[in-house]
């Protein structure tokens, strides 16, 4: 599996997965999930709302992740999860792996050969970044260590900010 990190925008990347930093209640706000839902209309809204009636009623649970159709999105499917806030006092970093071994997990079971992640929960969650470089790209290491006929050919940290980009390649070279 290929690992990358680019400073980007990740309503416009074209893989065929791109994971949501979702809130709960799948049902959109700020950030990457804002943008995302900006971007994809209301095709994915509607998908959203579907899961929430279907599978994750009560909204989904930290460190979970779920599969949507992506909308007006180049990427084929949204992959939602919630990443632990910290400013909530979740501060549990195996919660934050989760994040991404789950998001692989729904992805590799969807057949998909791309997956483009942000920095869940290095935003308004409150983790620090080099936290979460370290951690994310940690569990997805381990993930494909653990799944080596996985078709996942192709992870890509999208990336807003030069700073995080910066924590990112340097958590690549450790």
């Amino acid at each position: 599996m290929r690992i990358t990190a680019e400073h980007g925008d990740l309503t416009r990347t074209g893989t065929d997965v791109v994971v949501n930093a979702a809130n709960s209640t799948l049902l959109g706000g700020g950030g990457v999930d804002g943008a995302l839902h900006a971007a994809a209309g209301p095709a994915l809204l509607e998908a959203c709302r579907r899961v929430r009636r279907t599978t994750w009623p009560d909204g989904l649970p930290v460190g979970e992740a779920v599969a949507t159709e992506a909308g007006d999105l180049p990427a084929r499917w949204v992959v939602h999860t919630v990443g632990p806030n910290r400013t909530r006092g979740q501060t549990d970093p195996a919660l934050l792996a989760a994040c991404f071994t789950r998001s692989l997990d729904v992805a590799d079971r969807l057949g998909a050969g791309s997956v483009a992640f942000p920095a869940v929960s290095g935003g308004a969650y409150g983790w620090a970044m080099v936290d979460v470089a370290r951690i994310a790209v940690g569990a997805v290491r381990e993930w494909a260590a653990r799944h080596p006929r996985s078709g996942i050919e192709e992870v890509r940290f999208v990336l807003f900010s030069a700073a995080a980009l910066a924590e990112f390649e340097a958590a690549l070279t450790r």
